[in-house]
């Protein structure tokens, strides 16, 4: 191979272990510095670069939540424990936290036998609202996740438009097609002799905001005009 390109924190440092030549271009990577990806964001060093996420989206994922549910006092988050990138957007998640007056609830979904024991203890809970973190298997549990919501009136912010397609309340994030328009000029760049430990890991250029109305309306919540001004995209 002449480059590898890879998407997410699971796949990147799969790459990475498996080769210290090859060049790796990544994208939708939360933290690499953190994670071991890379050496710095200036100078990623080795053979790794891409495009990552370095921490106000969580805070602003937050932040709207919050506008769109202003009494907004415990949030429930679900991530799992075994997969590194969602551990760190949970801790950055909860840096958030202080400045919003939020409290924030983590539940661990590790594999497909933890959802029931999950969905029992969230609604035991009964918090005020409900978020993800981006996970492999959280996104390919959203429709049960997204229903559980729906089922208990929980306000939700999600990770990925995935999750808003499905019937999730909001989605706040980096366009992923926009993150791999990047990803191909630094391939481009790196075909043309260009070293991966020279080109700076770059960040989302371009910012998606969704809001589910149908999912409100359900919800018998009501967005402010302010918040669906902001949107990208309402889904009616």
């Amino acid at each position: 191979m002449d480059v590898l390109c890879t998407a997410g924190g699971q796949a990147s440092e799969a790459a990475q272990q498996a080769t210290s030549t090859i060049p790796i271009v990544f994208a939708n990577v939360a933290f690499p510095v953190r994670s071991g990806l890379v050496a710095s964001l200036a100078r990623p060093g080795g053979n790794v670069t891409g495009v990552a996420f370095t921490g106000p989206e969580y805070g602003k994922r937050l932040e709207l939540l919050k506008e769109a549910y202003p009494k907004l006092d415990r949030v429930a988050l679900i991530y799992n424990p075994d997969n590194p990138g969602s551990v760190l957007a949970l801790q950055e998640t909860q840096r958030w936290t202080t400045a919003l007056r939020v409290r924030l609830e983590p539940h661990e979904f590790r594999s497909p036998d933890d959802f029931e024991r999950l969905s029992r203890k969230i609604a035991g809970n009964r918090p005020d609202a409900l978020m993800t973190t981006a996970d492999s298997l959280l996104i390919s549990y959203r429709t049960r996740i997204v229903d559980f919501a729906v089922k208990h009136r929980l306000p939700s912010m999600y990770p990925t438009r995935e999750f808003v397609l499905s019937g999730g309340l909001m989605f706040y994030g980096g366009s992923i097609p926009e993150m791999f328009q990047q990803v191909a000029a630094y391939v481009d760049k790196i075909l043309k002799g260009a070293k991966p430990a020279h080109l700076p890991v770059e960040q989302p250029t371009k910012f998606e905001f969704v809001i589910n109305l149908r999912t409100a309306k359900a919800l018998g919540l009501t967005i402010p005009q302010t918040l669906l001004q902001r949107a990208g995209e309402v889904i009616q």
